[in-house]
């Protein structure tokens, strides 16, 4: 099903062009992906510990015209650089270090302001999905359905050894496997358990909520084991908007069946165009329009009024970077530790196949830094403004003009804005860098949905608080009966008011029966042991 909306505008040969999507990209630390800029002076980064900082932040955000605010996490800190198990790089220059707990702020945030969305990264792999379950309907009723999830489901040996009791941390495609019969819990929790009109509030009768419209959800399956019911009521959205951040296969496949929005990061366009086309392909496969899903680039731009002032605030920033938390860093996102090598060794003929191939891909882009010579002081540069990834350095027009050709050659639909300063980037931003953006037509003038949730505003669709009914997840809402569609019956697929059965799952008032359960629901989704089919 493709979502009808005006999220384009028209270039001069008459050719669509897509209306971008911005989001503020932030860490509950200081520096996020610029390691040591906490230093500068006109840095706030370090404020992260004073509600009052993200509540300024998402007021700046809100005036701008920002979708949302797309916030980092990891549980455990970069230990890879010198390592192993060495965290004082990542300790003493502030890289990612520490780190607060991301959802604590977003209800004060969310108070400030009507319109601006929050994305929040939560991993699967040391959370029940009941208790996330919960947490994130919680979230979505105080901000009037205005979160996302992006799911991850980690990948630091540091978290891992503080969370799992001394068990190894599943092997990366495992986790996976256990993300996606999460992802089916926490989907039957928000929208199969109770009916959308169960919560009565009749005063006369005293009926709160209609017992018969909340049921079980009886999921027994390889990892989890939930009956239910869910503990909230139905949130504006039922579900957050489901973001996705991996690119490896198994990240792919789930990213086709489940993300609405996917984070890359990468050096050019080039580099995430691949993964972007195959997961539309895969997206396609499953039944799910491939437009429905919002690629957004991390992207730092460095802005000035003129080409000099905008190299020159680079020439500031890059002074106040750490060498070592950058490679601490780089060591974390890449388990690769540069430690051991000579800090002159041209990093292209190093004995590491991961090193060489990313520094050759670096040398595309920027062939002439340091006169082609690619060593660790040369990467850890690199990092230390904007992290791995784009920054683009540049007037309005020139850093407009860049993100266009990402748009055009990657096939991106918006931005993860990074900063260098907190909150300078942003600022400047607005200031500088919208203005330009909407002039071109790209970029909207207001909220689609001023006061909307976050998904009515991300995809320009006014409505559209729940999940599409192509997604997995707005498969199994259970609406009522004025609500429903009907496939083969009245209300209901195969049946009044429910799935092949009268007002329930295959059975009389319930899911399965009187013992409202989704047993059959399950055994055809996943096989009659609980693995996939």
């Amino acid at each position: 099903m493709a979502i009808k909306n005006d999220m384009s505008s028209i270039d001069g040969g008459g050719k669509p062009k897509k209306r971008l999507i911005l989001n503020a990209f932030v860490e509950t630390c200081s520096g996020h992906q610029s390691p040591g800029l906490w230093r500068h002076p006109d840095d706030r980064s370090s404020n992260f510990n004073s509600v009052q900082h993200w509540v300024e932040l998402a007021k700046l955000l809100e005036a701008g015209k920002f979708h949302g605010m797309f916030i980092a996490d990891v549980l455990g800190g970069y230990d890879v650089y010198g390592g192993p198990k060495n965290l004082t790089p990542a300790i003493k220059s502030g890289a990612q270090w520490p780190v607060n707990e991301p959802l604590a702020m977003v209800s004060a945030m969310a108070a400030a302001t009507k319109s601006l969305g929050f994305g929040i990264t939560i991993s699967s792999s040391y959370e029940q999905p009941y208790h996330l379950a919960r947490r994130m309907s919680t979230v979505d009723h105080l901000t009037g359905g205005r979160v996302g999830w992006n799911v991850v489901t980690g990948y630091l040996d540091s978290a891992a050894r503080n969370l799992t009791n001394g068990q190894n941390q599943a092997e990366h495609d495992e986790r996976y496997a256990i993300c996606d019969e999460y992802m089916d819990v926490v989907y039957k929790l928000w929208n199969s358990s109770w009916r959308s009109d169960a919560v009565k509030l009749d005063r006369k009768t005293g009926i709160y909520t209609d017992p018969t419209l909340v049921r079980e959800i009886n999921h027994d399956g390889k990892y989890f084991n939930v009956p239910g019911p869910h503990f909230c009521q139905p949130s504006p959205q039922r579900t957050p908007v489901i973001m996705q951040a991996g690119t490896s296969r198994a990240g792919k496949s789930f990213a086709a069946k489940h993300a609405e929005g996917i984070f890359v990061s990468a050096h050019s366009p080039a580099a995430v165009a691949k993964s972007i086309s195959d997961i539309r392909e895969q997206t396609a496969k499953l039944g799910r329009d491939p437009s429905n899903i919002k690629f957004l680039a991390k992207f730092c731009p460095v802005l000035g009024r003129t080409q000099q002032e905008a190299e020159a605030k680079y020439a500031d920033y890059i002074q106040y970077g750490d060498y070592d938390g950058a490679l601490a860093l780089f060591g974390g996102w890449t388990g690769v530790d540069m430690a051991p090598y000579g800090e002159d060794e041209e990093l292209r003929y190093v004995d590491s196949n991961a090193i060489k191939s990313y520094i050759e891909g670096l040398i595309k882009v920027a062939p002439d830094v340091n006169g082609g010579k690619w060593t660790k002081r040369t990467l850890a540069e690199h990092i230390m403004v904007g992290g791995l990834g784009a920054t683009c350095v540049g007037t309005p027009g020139v850093v407009a003009d860049e993100m266009e050709r990402w748009v055009r050659e990657g096939d991106v639909d918006g931005f993860n804005i990074a900063y260098a300063i907190m909150p300078g980037t942003f600022e400047d931003t607005i200031e500088l860098l919208v203005p330009e953006l909407q002039r071109r037509g790209i970029f909207w003038d207001d909220f689609h949905v001023p006061g909307g949730t976050y998904r009515e505003n991300l995809f320009e669709m006014a409505g559209q608080h729940e999940p599409l009914p192509e997604h997995p997840a707005g498969k199994l809402i259970w609406r009522a009966p004025e609500n429903q569609h009907a496939v083969n019956g009245a209300n209901g697929i195969n049946g009044a008011n429910g799935i092949n059965g009268a007002n329930g799952i295959n059975g009389a008032n319930g899911i399965n029966g009187v013992h409202h359960a989704l047993n059959d629901y399950d055994r055809r989704r996943t096989g009659p042991n609980g693995h996939a089919t």
